[in-house]
C-alpha cells in the first residue's frame, strides 16, 4: 500500500522577498494559489493567472482584529481591481487569488468553490468576514462536486504554507480527542505506561483545566475552565490576548458561574498558549501544566524524559 500521507509543496517568492508575491503548488495539483501585498497590485495585475476564472481571500485588519473576504470571479484581475477603488474595502493589505493550471475552472466551480470557502470560515470562527450573505452551492453534477472537494482538501494544505491560517478547524467536538501513551518505559523498567493527560489548578479561585498531548496538538478539553476576562496588561503579557478573545467571541468560552467553560476539545499550539487562556494572562506551560498521573512532574520535565529516551535508543543502537 502506498503511502500518501507526505505532500510536496513548491513556494516560489517571484521578487525574492518572503512578504512579497508569492506562487504555491502542490505536486500533482491542478490548482494554483498566487499571493500578492496590495502593494504590489499593479505588478500582479500583468500576470497570466490574475486574468484565469477562480476564487480569492482579501486578508487584512479591522479595528485591531483579522479580517477577511472570500469572493469568486470569472477574471480575477478585473475584481481586485473593483476592490481595491472600493470605498469599504480599505482595510485588506493582502489578496491570495486560487485558480486552476490552463484556467480549468468555470464559473459554477468557482461558485461553488466560494461558498464552501465562506461556510468552512463562518464554522471555524476563526476569522470575521467582511461578506454579508452565505451563498449557496450551485447546482454541480457529482463528479464535480468530488473534484471540487479534492481540490479544496489540497487548498487547505497549501493556505497555511503561506501563514493563512483561517480554515484551520482547532475546535472539535467535546470528547472527541483521546489520550496516548506519554511515553513507552525502558525495557528494565516493568512501570505501566503512562497517559498524556496534563491538568493545570488554580486553588485560589477554584480553576481546574485539564488537557491532553496528541500528535503534536496541546488539546485543552471541554469543560476545562478558564478565567472569566483576560487580566494581562499590555507588552508581551498580552501576546495570547487575541486568541483568548476569538475564543470568546466563536463560543468556545462561555461564561457559566463566575468562570469560562471551554464547551469544545480546542487544540492550542503550544502549552502556553493553553495556559494563557486558561489563567487569562500569560505563563510558562511547560511548567505550569502538571501530569495528571502525578502532579510532581511538569509538561517541562515529561518532554525532558521524552529526550533522553530517544537519545539512549539512539545510542544503544
Amino acid at each position: 500500500m502506498i503511502d500518501t500521507k507526505g505532500r510536496s509543496l513548491e513556494l516560489f517568492y517571484i521578487d525574492g522577498h518572503p512578504d512579497g508575491m508569492i506562487t504555491a503548488e502542490l505536486f500533482n495539483w491542478t490548482g494554483h494559489v498566487f499571493v500578492t501585498p496590495r502593494t504590489r497590485l499593479t505588478e500582479a495585475l500583468k500576470r497570466e493567472e490574475a486574468g484565469y476564472a477562480g476564487v480569492y481571500l482579501l486578508l487584512g485588519e479591522k479595528e485591531g482584529e483579522d479580517f477577511a473576504y472570500i469572493g469568486e470571479a470569472e477574471d480575477l484581475g478585473v475584481r481586485l481591481k473593483q476592490h481595491a477603488a472600493a470605498s469599504d474595502k480599505d482595510w485588506w493589505e493582502t489578496a491570495v487569488l486560487v485558480s486552476a493550471s490552463a484556467n480549468r475552472l468555470n464559473k459554477a466551480h468557482v461558485k461553488y468553490l466560494e461558498a464552501r470557502l465562506i461556510a468552512m470560515a463562518r464554522e471555524i470562527g476563526h476569522t470575521p468576514l467582511h461578506n454579508g450573505n452565505s451563498p449557496k452551492l450551485p447546482g454541480l453534477t457529482e463528479a464535480d462536486i468530488a473534484k471540487m472537494e479534492a481540490f479544496l482538501a489540497s487548498l487547505m494544505v497549501v493556505l497555511p504554507a503561506i501563514r493563512v491560517d483561517m480554515f484551520i478547524q482547532r475546535s472539535r467536538p467535546a470528547g472527541s480527542s483521546r489520550p496516548v501513551p506519554a511515553f513507552e518505559a525502558a525495557k528494565t523498567d516493568q512501570a505501566a505506561t503512562e497517559s498524556v493527560r496534563f491538568v493545570l489548578n488554580k486553588p485560589r479561585i477554584d480553576l481546574t483545566a485539564k488537557a491532553i498531548f496528541q500528535d503534536g496538538e496541546f488539546i485543552v478539553e471541554a469543560g476545562s475552565q478558564a478565567r472569566s476576562e483576560w487580566y494581562g496588561e499590555g507588552g508581551q503579557s498580552a501576546s495570547y490576548q487575541p486568541l483568548h478573545d476569538e475564543l470568546v467571541r466563536s463560543g468556545i468560552l462561555q461564561m457559566v458561574g463566575t468562570h469560562r467553560v471551554f464547551t469544545k476539545d480546542y487544540a492550542f499550539r503550544s502549552p502556553s498558549a493553553a495556559a494563557a487562556v486558561v489563567f487569562g494572562h500569560s505563563v510558562s506551560g511547560p511548567a505550569a501544566w502538571k501530569l495528571e498521573s502525578n502532579p510532581d512532574i511538569s509538561f517541562r520535565d515529561w518532554q525532558a524524559r521524552q529526550l533522553d529516551a530517544v537519545t539512549e535508543k539512539d545510542a544503544s543502537e
